[in-house]
């Protein structure tokens, strides 16, 4: 059984991962380990089956992409992690982007490795890719705000937004692994870790804004111009990226 939260809450503290109606409760705690979980009052379906459901399980559903997951983590759990998570991803990256660049270099004296690696190319790498990601995000807010500015009114919107956008980000933890177990698929491995990076986001962004399927990808599609912008600001500006 998966760590349940707590049963009660304010009116609308909580969503039914089916419908996404609001629910003041998800399940009621009859003593005795007795519970009954709640049955949302629009769909007549459980609150949230996954109050019960093992973590691995949950993450397997996430992985998949399945929105009553996203709903679940997002509305009815206490996660704190999305700024840890988004630092140790943005960290992946940096590194990634380091270890191509010392790759790059014609020089292979050993001496010069190690005053290589001393040097702040990869705080460099860690900076670049935090604008990256942050052009990134502002493009997705200025899209959603433009063509549904009604669901960004409250500060709590952006701000929820934000964390989904962060959390749904944790694809990028896969670039290690395919750094370290390199092959001849390696480029094509980050790849597919970034359009599952996409389609995370998306789903995301779905969930949150109960949006349709296009929205979504039309604020994805936004993002990646104004951080391809960015990109080719710094390329010439003369920065290896």
């Amino acid at each position: 059984r998966g760590v349940l939260p707590r049963g009660m809450a304010a009116l609308g503290a909580y969503r039914c991962i089916e419908c996404n109606g609001e629910a003041t409760e998800l399940y009621r705690d009859y003593r005795r380990g007795v519970l009954r979980i709640s049955i949302c009052k629009s769909c007549q379906k459980p609150v949230d089956k996954y109050i019960e459901y093992d973590p691995v399980i949950i993450l397997i559903n996430a992985v998949l992409c399945k929105a009553q997951a996203y709903r679940h983590i997002l509305f009815n759990t206490k996660i704190n992690i999305h700024g840890k998570l988004c630092v140790f991803c943005l960290l992946c990256e940096a590194y990634l982007r380091w270890l191509q660049l010392q790759d790059s270099s014609q020089n292979t004296d050993p001496d010069d490795l190690i005053r290589y690696a001393k040097e702040w190319d990869f705080y460099r790498m860690f900076g670049i890719a935090s604008l990256e990601q942050t052009s990134f995000f502002i493009g997705i807010f200025v899209t959603l705000w433009w063509t549904t500015p009604d669901m960004l009114k409250r500060k709590s919107d952006f701000i929820l937004l934000l964390k989904a956008l962060l959390l749904s980000t944790y694809g990028k933890l896969l670039l290690i692994p395919a750094v370290i177990w390199e092959h001849d698929y390696t480029p094509l491995c980050l790849v597919f870790i970034k359009v599952f990076v996409l389609i995370s986001n998306s789903q995301a962004i779905r969930v949150t804004l109960n949006l349709n399927r296009i929205l979504p990808w039309f604020a994805i599609f936004f993002g990646l111009i104004f951080e391809n912008s960015v990109v080719c600001l710094f390329q010439k500006m003369g920065w290896d990226v």
